[in-house]
């Protein structure tokens, strides 16, 4: 019943909108296309009636245009279809704006554990102890990623932020006008982003959204605590990647990494600056006439000098002295505003949000060989020294660093930016640059190069202040990580390290790598085994781990519903916090407006905190172990088929988008590593991995190789205990509802054309039949009637977008195929396919 009243809600605030609005846009008259909206439903009725006859997109289109027009030239066709983006664009952000719009009432329905429900556990005052222990220890990390693949310019952001409050109003004046104004604006970018213009796109968010909803969050949470006791400023974090990443993207360098570090340091104090004129408004009395003005005064002139920075304390020490007179003098009047201010003085103090380092392991192993190198120690490479003595050099060894005396770019730019560490923390506070992060991480050397090089270039006398944050993202990594951190935890000197850092470690965990190397079953659940060991071998060392765990959007990059994830991890992780990192359409989606990010954040804080009260509903049993780490073996065999079968990057080259990443403005990293060699898996990024499998509505990451284990065990007689493991394991529950979402996207229709393809059908038809395997399997475990059964509001959405972007999948497939045929106009197609991508 609940969810036929959240489906009916969802199609009366949503739905229903959306055909309103729509119809209203797509007669809007713009210049030179004014006939190409009324076209747009004829061409989604060709494309989907096309696509179930079976019909190749190249058929499709070429019978549209002959029931249109005859004259149609193949420029004019071109024409045509660029103009159809244009609008598929604008339609997503309508769309989206409708759906933003009614989030607060839609999640009014929503049966997620929500921070209000844990009241009850304060019914005894040891109870309340222990909650209040538990939440004043606990912390959420969001993290910003490089990684934009979302972004709109700043200029269309305002757009969806005013169009958003127009719907919400039912303003249709209104929501007409700016409908013509998004039509009008260009919704890309004029040029490919720099890291700071990435930069300046998320602090947009910070400051118009994170920077209010933060306290307000925050303040919800301490009204939840009856006792009034509770104050932990950390239990919302930001992290911050763009400016500080520098894995694979050379367009990132100290210099970039400074700007970036005053940019979130200046646009934070512009809105300490707002708020104090407000509060100046209001506290009018006489003896905190003199204490307000000066502040405000220091924070003006912070606002605009990069130069210079105001310590923390200099900004909290006047507002406890003007709380204490309100208090003392003045009634208490007006006292929660300050407070909320106060509030979040404590917790963006003045980074705003973490800038983390991070680099892959191989540039530090060449940093540490030119030093070694410059010192005469070795002659060429670090191999020729034994373990123990190159262990003994990291850990004991001294050098004088002078970054002229070495010529390669990238080892210059690691020392740098090693001291702009340090510059950072002096401007910012140690929280504005406390974290390195080592990629490729797959032995001892990754923690210790990282360790030698920041003594050698900034610390060589004193504690280091920044976490050595190793990265596992591949079965390898995550294989060693378990003796690579033993091994750490053995040597003295780390373990003092440690201890100066609070004896916390630090670990990230790759999804997105993890899932281009192991799939998806089985990535998921080596990281699964890995906290579990790693929580361990701390314990032991009596080490506080912290697990950062690096997800993306989709299913296949570790993303889809991250609350049910983290509720259902496992009651062996240690550690008190959820860290994750966000991105482009996850930043936009679920963290773009103030009732999404509170809702959200809320999600994780409470997903987390389940785990401490509810922790026999986590437990799996070691039956069912053993069932789950059969079904990755299965599930990887296959998948390591597929990654080993000679046309599997051939397909991906020839028939999907991922060539055509490197050339879109979208993002300031290049598309692959190794970009001069040729194409191999590990030099995919992720991102454009998984993002050409879904722009071919084949989502194989998701999902491949899952139905192929499942359907093996259940030859075996084992159907009861899959679904009792679905029905009793939340772990297992999550992987397969998340699985079911990245097949509900697919779309084989629109490559079925492959099919015949001389080169590729028998990879297509691989491809074709375990989605169809996958999608019988997973109903037959869960009981289900249909993919996503649980979740209709989220079924229908997807249903919707996906029916908005049909005809540019349509485009994208019919230019890859005229691409193939060798037409004259290959250079406007290759374009048609890049403007596609956004």
């Amino acid at each position: 019943m609940r969810k036929k009243r959240k489906k009916l809600l969802f199609e009366k605030l949503v739905k229903n909108k959306f055909k309103l609005y729509n119809s209203l846009f797509l007669n809007l008259p713009y210049p030179r296309v004014s006939n190409v909206g009324s076209q747009i439903p004829n061409l989604y009725e060709a494309c989907k009636q096309g696509l179930e006859k079976k019909f190749s997109p190249l058929e499709i289109l070429d019978t549209f245009f002959e029931k249109q027009s005859t004259t149609l030239t193949e420029k004019e066709k071109i024409d045509f279809m660029f103009r159809v983006i244009q609008y598929v664009e604008r339609q997503v952000v309508l769309f989206d704006s409708i759906e933003d719009a009614a989030f607060s009432k839609l999640r009014l329905l929503e049966n997620d554990f929500m921070f209000s429900d844990y009241v009850h556990l304060f019914e005894k005052s040891d109870e309340e102890s222990i909650w209040l222990k538990k939440l004043s220890d606990f912390s959420t990390r969001i993290v910003f990623t490089a990684h934009p693949t979302q972004f709109y310019p700043l200029a269309v952001l305002d757009i969806i932020a005013k169009l958003r409050n127009f719907i919400n109003q039912n303003d249709i004046n209104e929501i007409d006008i700016t409908l013509q104004q998004l039509g009008l604006t260009s919704l890309i970018n004029a040029k490919k982003p720099t890291p700071l213009d990435e930069a300046r796109n998320i602090i947009y968010f910070l400051r118009n959204v994170y920077y209010d909803a933060t306290a307000e969050l925050y303040n919800e949470i301490k009204q939840n605590t009856p006792s009034g006791k509770f104050e932990n400023p950390n239990i919302i974090q930001f992290g911050f990647w763009p400016g500080g990443d520098r894995d694979g993207n050379p367009f990132v360098s100290s210099q970039i990494t400074a700007q970036v570090a005053d940019e979130l340091r200046l646009s934070l104090m512009k809105n300490y600056y707002k708020d104090l004129k407000n509060l100046q408004k209001k506290l009018t009395f006489r003896k905190i006439e003199n204490i307000l003005p000066k502040l405000i005064s220091d924070i003006y002139v912070n606002m605009f000098d990069a130069s210079i920075s105001l310590p923390y304390k200099k900004i909290l020490h006047p507002l406890l002295k003007i709380r204490e007179l309100l208090i003392k003098e003045y009634n208490s009047l007006y006292i929660n505003e300050l407070d909320s201010l106060i509030d979040k003085v404590n917790i963006f103090r003045t980074h705003f949000a973490t800038l983390d380092i991070r680099q892959n392991h191989s540039v530090h192993k060449k940093t540490v060989e030119e030093i070694l190198k410059k010192h005469h120690i070795i002659e060429e490479k670090l191999e020729e020294l034994p373990h123990e003595k190159l262990v003994s050099i990291l850990l004991y060894q001294n050098f004088t660093i002078n970054t002229d005396d070495y010529v390669h770019e990238l080892v210059k730019d690691t020392i740098l930016t090693i001291r702009e560490i340090a510059n950072i923390q002096k401007k910012n506070g140690e929280r504005g640059c406390n974290r390195y992060i080592i990629s490729n991480s797959e032995d001892i050397y990754s923690v210790l190069f990282v360790y030698s090089l920041l003594r050698w270039c900034q610390w060589q006398n004193e504690p280091i202040p920044v976490d050595i944050v190793p990265l596992f993202e591949t079965m390898e990594g995550m294989k060693n990580s378990s003796q690579i951190m033993t091994d750490l935890f053995q040597l003295e000197e780390y373990k003092q390290h440690l201890r100066q850092r609070n004896n916390t470690q630090t670990i990230m965990l790759g999804f997105s790598d993890g899932t281009k190397d192991g799939g998806y079953l089985q990535a998921n659940w080596a990281i699964f085994q890995t906290k579990e060991n790693l929580s361990q071998i701390c314990k032991k060392y009596k080490i506080q781990p912290v697990f950062f765990d690096g997800r993306g959007g989709p299913p296949a990059r570790g993303g889809g519903k991250t609350h049910r994830f983290y509720a259902a991890q496992s009651n062996k992780f240690g550690g008190n916090s959820i860290q994750l990192t966000i991105q482009g359409q996850t930043i936009s989606s679920k963290y773009g407006t103030k009732e999404q990010f509170k809702f959200n954040i809320e999600q994780l804080i409470t997903a987390g905190l389940k785990r401490y009260f509810y922790q026999e509903e986590n437990d799996i049993s070691d039956k069912s172990r053993k069932l789950i780490e059969k079904l990755a073996q299965l599930s990887f065999k296959k998948y390591d088929e597929l990654k080993k079968h000679e046309k599997f990057i051939p397909y991906l080259e020839k028939k999907s988008t991922l060539k055509y990443y490197s050339r879109a403005k979208i993002g300031s990293r290049p598309s692959r590593r190794g970009i001069d060699k040729q194409l191999s898996l590990e030099d995919l990024r992720a991102i454009s991995f998984v993002g050409s499998w879904s722009q071919l509505k084949q989502n194989v990451p998701g999902y491949f190789g899952l139905g192929t284990a499942i359907q093996k065990l259940v030859k075996q007689g084992k159907i009861a205990e899959l679904q009792k493991l679905f029905n009793e394991v939340p772990f297992f529950k999550a992987l397969i509802l998340n699985s079911m979402m990245a097949l509900t996207k697919c779309n084989f229709n629109l490559t079925f054309y492959m099919a015949r393809d001389k080169e590729f059908k028998e990879f297509w038809a691989i491809l074709y039949n375990e989605y169809k395997l996958t999608k019988e399997m997973t109903l037959l475990i869960s009981q289900y009637d249909e993919l996503m059964q649980e979740e209709p509001v989220s079924k229908s959405s997807i249903q919707i977008r996906e029916q908005i972007v049909l005809p540019l999948l349509v485009i994208q497939q019919y230019a890859l195929q005229k691409i193939e045929s060798d037409t004259e106009y290959k250079e406007l197609y290759e374009k048609i396919i890049e403007r596609s991508l956004y």
